[in-house]
């Protein structure tokens, strides 16, 4: 049970919530419980969705940023956004099983991906106060300073999802992950 009302539809959520869940309803053909509980702040919702809109246009591909998603989630524990990424990181992002397992435990199968998925290891694990070695360990995997930035924005956003649905206990409505690991 969630700790604040989770709206059951559209029409029962804050009016100036209600374009922007239908927007993504729109988009991906239902609005998943992180919407619909975040929708209790327009505010908030309208600032998710909107760097959430940006940085799917920036330079990181769509494995990298599911990839980041995995490693933040399993960090902060987050079986939501485990569930949510692991499944569109197998359906959207192409991710295969083993990948997304490395994912979850900070590292990847790909050399590229994987200094990215350590640098935002790090950017979680010392909220934001990384090492010249860290800076230096992206640059020379061949990331450019819009991706670094990038990379560091996609640890925040998934971190305010991660915490939102923590706190508030969003029910999952994706197939099932555990953070807890055997």
């Amino acid at each position: 049970m969630t700790r604040i009302a989770l709206p059951s539809s559209i029409e029962t959520a804050p009016t100036a919530a209600q374009p922007l869940l239908e927007a993504v309803k729109k988009m991906l053909g239902s609005v998943p419980n992180l919407f619909r509980i975040t929708a209790n702040s327009p505010a908030a919702l309208e600032g998710y969705l909107g760097l959430n809109g940006a940085l799917a246009k920036g330079s990181l591909d769509a494995k990298t940023r599911e990839r980041i998603a995995l490693a933040v989630a399993q960090i902060n524990g987050c079986d939501y956004c485990l569930a949510a990424h692991t499944y569109l990181g197998t359906n959207v992002a192409k991710l295969d099983e083993a990948e997304i397992s490395a994912n979850r435990a900070g590292t990847s199968q790909d050399a590229k991906a994987d200094a990215a998925i350590r640098f935002a290891v790090a950017l979680v694990n010392e909220r934001g106060h990384v090492s010249d070695g860290d800076v230096s360990a992206i640059k020379a995997a061949g990331y450019a300073e819009a991706e670094i930035v990038e990379i560091v924005a996609h640890v925040a956003l998934n971190t305010l999802t991660n915490y939102l649905n923590s706190a508030l206990d969003t029910p999952i409505d994706f197939p099932a992950v555990s953070a807890k690991v055997a």
